[in-house]
């Protein structure tokens, strides 16, 4: 057997390098295959990361019922129960004035008073013609009953006679005539005192002393405005979507600004029982008590209504609807993450809820903020609702 020690030292060197090289082979071999798996790994995480990330997250919400009735609130319009504007019915100028505005006034109070000379003196030449068409009358009835007399003896032709009777009537008409006349004209001179047509408040005095009085002056002319404010009327617009829940003896609470965190207490009296053709709304009439005048006429007033609770139309909230050609949509949650489009029918719009009429029921998970593109069968991750459940 041959010495090892007898070995040439090229071989020794050979050994070294093969022994060497081997070392770097599994070395690199060792890195190569860590290489290519933490690339598998690396690349089926990052799948595992898309997949995950295509599933959207999503927030739901059961459909729910009013169990309480819907408050309605609506703006009103405050009139007084009697508002009336006061014109002069005769000619002439004013003579004085006795009430301003503010004034609590009664029923028959002298307001204003006026000057007419022309329709004096119409009155006095009135007189005059109704004395002459009396006078003329005495004795158109005298030569009546004589000519009468004289036609009982055939001392004068009938024809005559008729003539007398007839022009006996003749005046006896223009006597009528002449008394209607002055009648008219003391109801004129009657006039000159401007008086409250019902107890209430003079609102508006729209001449003063001397100024030119026209009888049926134009609109917005008139001299007085008297309105009795013990109680006035409320009116209301009315939606067509809440027409039929509102009728006669529906309550409602008043809010005026002037009486922060205080309601006033008011019904409905009366409904105009017909839509308004243009603005679609039911015109509605509330009455409110103001015995102690605190509310003003003309006061911006808001209505609310309580209305009767609709226990069978469910509601949702109006950002949970998907706008199709195929009409409105909803997207419900089966199985617990997969999608299922289901068509509704909306009652009324309330802002933020709306009503459905059909197509959903109470137990239905719907999804807040659906993507426009959902479809069904896509696979969502439902998030926990408030309470822990989903």
């Amino acid at each position: 057997m041959p010495d090892p020690s007898s070995y040439a030292p090229d071989e020794t060197l050979k050994r070294k390098i093969r022994k060497y090289s081997f070392a770097l082979l599994i070395v690199a071999l060792t890195l190569a295959v860590w290489g290519v798996g933490s690339r598998i790994l690396a690349r089926d995480a990052l799948a595992r990361e898309t997949v995950a990330a295509a599933v959207i997250s999503v927030s739901t919400v059961h459909p729910s019922r009013n169990h309480t009735g819907e408050n309605l609130v609506l703006p009103g319009t405050v009139h007084a129960y009697v508002d009336t504007p006061i014109y002069a019915q005769t000619s002439g100028y004013l003579h004085a004035w006795y009430t301003d505005i503010g004034a609590s006034v009664h029923k028959g109070q002298l307001l204003a008073t006026i000057d007419t000379p022309v329709v004096d003196q119409q009155l006095v030449q009135a007189l005059a013609d109704l004395a002459s068409a009396r006078a003329n009358l005495a004795i158109a009835v005298s030569t009546n009953e004589r000519w009468q007399k004289l036609l009982a003896t055939d001392s004068v032709s009938r024809q005559a006679a008729d003539q007398t009777a007839s022009n006996a009537a003749a005046a006896k008409a223009t006597v009528q005539s002449a008394a209607a006349n002055v009648a008219r004209l003391r109801e004129l001179e009657s006039f000159k005192r401007v008086v409250a047509p019902f107890d209430g408040v003079v609102t508006v005095r729209n001449t003063d002393v001397g100024a030119l009085i026209n009888a049926g002056q134009a609109a917005g002319d008139e001299l007085f405005d008297v309105a009795d404010t013990r109680k006035l009327r409320i009116y209301v617009e009315v939606p067509e979507a809440y027409a039929a829940d509102t009728h006669v003896g529906t309550p409602a609470k008043l809010h005026f600004a002037e009486f922060p965190g205080r309601l006033f207490a008011a019904k409905i009296v009366r409904t105009a029982g017909a839509l308004d053709p243009v603005s679609r709304t039911l015109q509605v009439e509330l009455i409110l008590d103001n015995a102690h005048h605190e509310v003003l006429p003309g006061a911006y007033v808001e209505v609310h209504f309580k209305l009767s609770a609709d226990r069978q139309a469910l509601r949702l909230p109006s950002n949970t609807v998907l706008f199709r050609a195929a009409g409105l949509q909803v997207a419900t949650v089966e199985h617990g993450d997969r999608i299922k489009l289901k068509r509704i029918v909306e009652g009324r719009d309330f802002g933020t809820t709306i009503e459905v009429l059909s197509g959903l029921n109470p137990n239905d998970v719907v999804i807040l903020n659906p993507p426009d593109s959902s479809v069904d069968g896509e696979k969502v991750h439902v998030l926990p609702q408030a309470g822990g459940s989903t």
